[in-house]
């Protein structure tokens, strides 16, 4: 008998066996929009902050992950750092959803593969290839997935209203970064993917399967469209635009909270 993967299996109706709320808590208050970002540096920055406050914690083997609360313009927005890798990206979503957050907002670095496209510009993915495994525990297989067209909308009118330059389009997720060759790095190129990343599809995906409003937006960290890989400033990942890329999130998530309806963006 043929063994079949998540990869084939396009019936995911069957409930799940551990769910979010079985290990994390609602809690009381929780503020209605997160914010996360991978960056260290980023979070550190912020939670240093004055009147900002820790709020709760995700567990993991790998350490405890504080979750705070910050007050921008008078609306209370929790943030916290993401893992990086979809799995690990994925389950601290679940978790804050479970915690009571509504809306969504994820931004952080990623490979360039169109430097002519996108050089000093914010990436709003528009798609995703599905290059990981996460997100076919989520929605059936296919090649790609689509942003919710509101969510993008969304962040357009943020980054217009705010002046940002900015370029829609496809993202290739990727679980391997030691296994993005030359001759894929070619192919995904020619099929439009501006930058290369390690989340996207996956959190596309659960945010559609939770229905919980969703926007990730990508910043330009090293460049992977030539034959050499050229380093820009990934290590010090995204420290330099910290203010920029936080507040243009807090924008972002303050903008669903009015022009989204929970119940029926997806």
């Amino acid at each position: 008998m043929a063994v079949e993967t998540i990869f084939q299996r396009a019936d995911l109706s069957a409930p799940a066996l551990i769910n979010p709320t079985d290990t994390t808590e609602k809690i009381k208050d929780f503020p209605k929009i997160c914010v996360s970002t991978f960056s260290d540096n980023i979070i550190r920055k912020f939670a240093s902050m004055e009147h900002v406050e820790q709020i709760a914690e995700l567990y993991t083997a790998n350490g405890a992950m504080p979750v705070y609360k910050i007050r921008y313009k008078n609306t209370e927005i929790a943030f916290f750092q993401s893992r990086v890798g979809a799995p690990a990206c994925v389950v601290g979503f679940e978790e804050v959803v479970a915690m009571g957050a509504e809306q969504f907002v994820l931004f952080g670095s990623c490979g360039v593969l169109d430097d002519e496209k996108v050089k000093g510009k914010i990436i709003i993915p528009v798609s995703a290839v599905r290059d990981e495994g996460t997100s076919y525990h989520y929605v059936a297989p296919s090649p790609e997935i689509e942003a919710d067209e509101r969510c993008v909308n969304v962040l357009e009118r943020v980054l217009q209203d705010l002046e940002y330059p900015y370029v829609k389009g496809k993202t290739w997720t990727s679980d391997g970064i030691y296994r993005e060759t030359l001759p894929m790095i070619r192919e995904r190129k020619e099929q439009g993917c501006l930058a290369v990343e390690m989340e996207c599809a996956s959190m596309l995906a659960v945010s559609q399967y939770r229905k919980v409003p969703f926007i990730q937006f990508l910043y330009g960290a090293d460049n992977l469209g030539d034959s050499t890989w050229e380093i820009r400033d990934l290590m010090q990942y995204g420290l330099d635009g910290a203010e920029k890329y936080m507040a243009l999130a807090f924008e972002c998530g303050i903008a669903m909270k009015k022009n989204l309806n929970t119940q029926s963006v997806l």
